[in-house]
């Protein structure tokens, strides 16, 4: 497969299309069958795949930085009698392991985006199904906050994953069922194992569905309702949008160069090094944000780091470790983020604050080593200090070097809480679970340059060496960690990065994705004989009814 680009643009999209009216949206699936992101299947009936996806991410990304007047925005078809048939079965039957891991994290991760615009950024989700709503299809209705369903006597909502393809509801699905829509187990448990799906009444008792709308009242009431929720919206109906232009970027072979970020890839080494460039000339209050636009370093650097991850996701997966450092100034980072404090109810840099929050969740979901070294010259302060809260080994060198002085590392308020891991806590909230006393130790902290002594014994980082032992400390951590197994690796961190309380959010990446993996790998959805294979064909499946 060719090299999968996540950047795209509405006047490219080939599957989605934005309406907008006074403070409403209307974000309509109309998915060209043709279009898939790979050959060898039709997109038939709004089924969708990566592509599909892509799209859809960029416009909800979109409609919350360039549109703060919607307020509201309904999710719908523009197919008749069909809302989404889920995901494309003949694209999952064809596609390796590694990429439909990805292609189900990115949708995860996609829909996560949708509830957290209704949640943090006022501009609530409306699901208008006009039709089947299938599989992965109801998946993406679940996402909504209200959902409208057709009583036409056909349309029906189901999750038949289980009875006709021997996989699960993998995109959230059987979470939401329990977590978000309240559905009783034994219900959830009968629901899932209808292939013919739930329509009407029974729909709205069991709390499938919000709404049931007659064909006569629909589409005035879909109208009626998002008006409603968008006049509850803070989101300022006359300020001017900021436009997300393209990134500026330029691959080449073993690397990806951003303004704000260089990533070069040790092929050798199965390692891909990641470089922040701190800011430099910053605005001096909202108004200037607001002129930066998408050149503000800190949306920047988010939009760069999550490009570069999601690059590294699809296209690299035999890079295993991540090595991130920083360079530049301390002070401009603090200062950076004094911007993001001071101005936090400008709806703007809520955005902005609530898009690192998301990215910083991409690493903590991306299933690779993550390693942070703080060295002199770093700029770890911060919303920057997060990714070395995020890693899996901190290293920090002691003493100083030639003329860029001591390693620093330093927090900041926005450390406590701004940028919320998929457990609700904060980073250091997790690192210090339970232990409310290191917790207000590193509180009182706050804005205060650490050197690697002081930082180790804060319990910021793993362990710090001096320039002495520093390169050969690295390099032996380097060359044990990618002599590990990766599946191994792998299990290892996504355990150990999410400690403390269960979430939604948990459950479907921690529990969910991980046993939907372990599904897409078994014979009996992807064999031969297999569900996934001979969907379509007439031929039942041949089943090993062996539970392991």
């Amino acid at each position: 497969m060719k090299r999968i680009d996540f950047q795209t643009h509405p006047d490219r999209y080939r599957h989605w299309r934005i309406d907008r009216e006074g403070r409403v949206a209307r974000l309509l699936m109309d998915v060209d069958p043709a279009g898939g992101i790979a050959e060898g299947y039709e997109l038939k009936l709004n089924s969708y795949d990566l592509g599909v996806d892509i799209e859809l991410a960029d416009a909800v990304q979109r409609l919350r930085f360039e549109h703060p007047e919607i307020g509201a925005v309904v999710l719908g078809s523009a197919k008749e009698g069909v809302f989404c048939a889920g995901a494309n079965i003949r694209m999952l039957a064809g596609a390796t392991h590694a990429h439909k891991v990805n292609f189900c994290k990115f949708t995860n991760e996609t829909r996560l985006a949708i509830e957290d615009a209704s949640g943090h950024s006022g501009q609530t989700y409306l699901a208008a199904v006009n039709g089947t709503a299938a599989g992965g299809g109801y998946e993406l209705a679940m996402t909504a906050e209200h959902i409208l369903l057709i009583d036409d006597r056909r349309s029906t909502v189901s999750l038949p994953e289980v009875a006709l393809l021997a996989v699960l509801p993998g995109t959230g699905g059987l979470t939401r069922l329990t977590d978000k829509r309240r559905l009783r187990r034994d219900r959830a448990d009968l629901f899932c194992l209808m292939e013919e799906g739930v329509r009407g009444a029974r729909a709205r008792e069991w709390r499938l569905v919000d709404e049931l709308v007659p064909p006569s009242a629909w589409d005035a009431t879909i109208t009626a309702r998002a008006e409603a929720f968008a006049a509850r919206s803070d989101r300022p109906a006359t300020a001017q949008g900021i436009v997300l232009t393209p990134l500026a970027r330029e691959f080449s072979e073993n690397a990806i160069h951003y303004p704000t970020l260089d990533v070069t890839i040790d092929r050798a080494s199965r390692r891909a090094n990641l470089l922040i460039h701190g800011p430099g000339d910053l605005p001096a209050d909202g108004a200037g944000i607001h002129r930066s636009g998408a050149a503000f370093w800190p949306l920047a650097l988010a939009r760069a780091l999550d490009d570069a991850l999601l690059h590294l996701r699809a296209n690299e997966p035999e890079i295993g470790t991540l090595v991130f450092r920083a360079r530049g100034d301390l002070d401009a980072v603090q200062a950076a983020d004094r911007l993001l404090e001071d101005h936090r109810e400008d709806w703007l840099v809520r955005e902005i604050r609530l898009y690192l929050k998301r990215v910083f969740k991409r690493l903590d979901m991306t299933s690779r080593s993550v390693i942070a070294l703080v060295e002199p010259g770093s700029c770890f302060a911060g919303t920057l200090a997060e990714i070395v809260l995020a890693a899996d080994r901190a290293l920090m060198r002691e003493g100083p070097d030639g003329g860029q002085g001591v390693a620093r590392l330093a927090l900041g308020p926005l450390n406590f809480g701004a940028y919320p891991m998929g457990n609700d806590l904060s980073r250091l909230g997790a690192r210090f679970l339970d232990d409310p006393e290191s917790l207000a130790r590193a509180r009182d902290l706050i804005a205060t340059p650490l050197a690697a002594g002081a930082a180790e014994a804060a319990g910021l980082i793993t362990l710090g060496f001096d320039e002495v032992d520093w390169e050969d400390e690295v390099r032996v951590m380097l060359e044990e960690r990618a002599s590990f197994s990766p599946d191994a690796l792998t299990a290892m961190e996504a355990n150990l990065r999410f400690p403390g309380p269960e979430t939604m959010e948990t459950r479907i990446f921690a529990r969910l994705t991980a046993w939907q993996n372990w599904v897409f790998q078994r014979p009996n959805a992807i064999g031969e004989a297999g569900a996934l294979k001979r969907y379509g064909s007439g031929v039942q499946p041949d089943y090993d009814f062996r539970r392991v």
